[in-house]
C-alpha cells in the first residue's frame, strides 16, 4: 500500500487484530503523521462490527476538538474501501509500556513530571466534556524525557453526547471499581486509572494483581494496595499518600478536581533530589500559574509560555539591565527582589510577580532602557524575548497583549496616585 487517501505511506509502525498503524507523510501540511487504519473486515461482524464502528466514530468525532500540548492531536478521519482511518500526530518516543518493569524504571522526579502533565491534559479533556476511560501505559506516548501525549480516545465518554455510550470497554487492570460495576462515570475514574499507571512507573509492579482476571477484579473492588514505597523504599511517604488517595475505592474519597491532584504532585518536588540547574516543568507551570501577570492565560497558553521564555537566575548585585542600553526583552520576577535605579539613585524595589523592562517590548524595539535593574539578592526570573513571542500562537499573543494592557493601566493608576499625593502635599505646604 502506497497511499491512504492523500497520505503517502512511509512504513508500518505496528499492527493488531483489527488495525494497522502506519507512519505517513501529509504532502499538504508537509509533516509526518501516524495513521491508524481499522480494517474493513473489523466492521463486518454483526455485533463486534457495531462495537468497532462506535469506537471509531467516537475517536473520529474528536478530530480538531482537543488541542493541548499533552494530548496527541487527531487531524483527520475518513473511510475507504480498505476501512476507516484516523490521521494523528506522530510521536516518535514510544509508549510508557517500556518503563513499567522493575529493570527499566525512570527517576522518581521524571515520573512526577509525567503524572503532572497527564493531570493537566486530562483536566483539559474533562473541561471539554471528555472522560478518557482507557488510561494505561500503552495510551501515553513519550515526546521527550518527560514530555507526554495522551492518545487513543476511542473509549472516551463524551459527557454532553446524547448517544448511547458503550460499557465494558477499557483494560481491566486499569479500571476503577465504578467502571467495573458499569456505574455512571466521572473524571475521577480517569484519576484511578492514572494512579495505577503512576504506581507502575514508580515500582514496576501493578497495585492490584491476581492469578486470574476475576482475582484481579476482586482486588480492585475490595483490597487496598500496598504503598509504592514497599516496592521502592526511596519513594517519599508523601508520594505514597498521593497515589493511595487517587486509588481509593469510592470516587468521592479521591481528589475532587484534577487541579487538586496536580497540585499535590507538584508539592513533592521540593523533597526530591533535583539538580539546581534543572527546574522541573511541573514546578515551572505552577510558578507561572501563581503570577498575576498570567492570571488570564489558559493552561494551553501557559504551557506554550513555559516553552517560549528563558528561566534565569542572578546572584546578589548582578546587573540585569543597564540604563541606556537597548533591548527587546522584558522580565518577570519569580523569586527574590530587584533594585531599580536611575543615575545611581534608587527608585524602587520590585518583588516576586512584578515586571520590568516591558517598555522596550511594548514601545520601539530600539528604545534605550531608562533605568538600571540589579539583583538585590539571589533572584529567579523569566526573560521574555520579542523573537520568542513572534512564534506564539494568536491566542497566546492576544493573552500577552491583554496582560500588557492590564499592566499599563495599573502603572497609570499608580502614577496618578503619586501625582495626586504630591499635589496635596504641595497644596498643604502653601496654606
Amino acid at each position: 500500500m502506497e497511499k491512504i487517501g492523500k497520505y503517502e505511506i512511509v512504513s508500518e509502525l505496528g499492527k493488531g487484530a483489527t488495525s494497522v498503524v502506519y507512519l505517513a507523510r501529509d504532502p499538504f501540511a508537509d509533516r509526518e503523521v501516524a495513521i491508524k487504519l481499522v480494517r474493513a473486515e473489523a466492521f463486518a461482524h454483526h455485533e463486534l462490527g457495531k462495537r468497532f464502528h462506535k469506537l471509531f466514530v467516537t475517536e473520529a468525532s474528536l478530530a480538531g476538538k482537543l488541542s493541548h500540548p499533552h494530548i496527541a492531536a487527531i487531524y483527520d478521519a475518513a473511510t475507504e474501501e480498505v476501512g476507516g482511518y484516523l490521521v494523528m500526530e506522530y510521536v516518535d518516543g514510544g509508549t510508557l509500556e517500556q518503563y513499567v518493569k522493575p529493570d527499566t524504571l525512570v527517576p522518581i522526579k521524571t515520573v512526577m513530571e509525567i503524572a503532572f502533565k497527564c493531570c493537566k491534559a486530562l483536566d483539559y479533556a474533562h473541561q471539554h466534556g471528555v472522560i478518557h476511560r482507557d488510561i494505561k501505559p500503552a495510551n501515553i506516548l513519550l515526546a521527550g524525557e518527560s514530555d507526554i501525549k495522551i492518545s487513543d480516545f476511542g473509549a472516551a465518554l463524551t459527557v454532553t453526547s446524547q448517544s448511547t455510550q458503550l460499557t465494558g470497554i477499557g483494560s481491566p487492570a486499569y479500571m476503577s471499581p465504578e467502571q467495573l460495576r458499569e456505574e455512571t462515570l466521572t473524571h475521577q475514574t480517569d484519576m484511578f486509572s492514572l494512579a495505577v499507571v503512576i504506581y507502575q512507573l514508580l515500582t514496576g509492579h501493578q497495585p492490584f494483581t491476581g492469578t486470574t482476571s476475576a482475582g484481579m477484579v476482586y482486588q480492585i473492588m475490595n483490597v487496598d494496595p500496598a504503598p509504592p514505597s514497599s516496592h521502592r523504599p526511596e519513594i517519599p511517604k508523601r508520594i505514597d499518600e498521593i497515589i493511595l488517595t487517587a486509588l481509593r475505592k469510592a470516587p468521592s474519597d479521591r481528589y475532587a478536581t484534577w487541579d487538586d491532584f496536580a497540585q499535590a504532585l507538584a508539592s513533592v518536588f521540593d523533597n526530591l533530589e533535583v539538580s539546581d540547574d534543572i527546574v522541573p516543568d511541573a514546578e515551572k507551570f505552577s510558578t507561572l500559574r501563581r503570577l498575576n501577570f498570567f492570571r488570564r492565560f489558559s493552561d494551553v497558553e501557559l504551557w506554550q509560555v513555559l516553552r517560549l521564555v528563558k528561566w534565569v537566575k542572578y546572584v546578589p548585585e548582578q546587573s540585569i539591565i543597564s540604563e541606556g542600553e537597548t533591548g527587546t526583552s522584558f522580565f518577570i520576577v519569580t523569586g527574590g527582589e530587584v533594585k531599580v535605579s536611575k543615575q545611581d539613585k534608587l527608585l524602587t524595589v520590585l518583588i516576586t510577580g512584578e515586571c520590568f523592562g516591558e517598555m522596550s517590548y511594548i514601545g520601539s524595539r530600539h528604545l534605550p532602557r531608562t533605568a538600571s535593574v540589579t539583583a538585590a539578592g539571589h533572584v529567579r526570573a523569566i526573560e521574555v524575548g520579542a523573537d520568542a513571542l513572534s512564534h506564539a500562537t494568536d491566542a497566546c499573543a492576544h493573552a500577552f497583549e491583554s496582560a500588557f494592557l492590564d499592566l499599563l493601566v495599573s502603572r497609570l493608576e499608580e502614577a496618578n496616585m503619586r501625582l495626586s499625593s504630591l499635589l496635596l502635599d504641595r497644596g498643604a505646604s502653601n496654606v
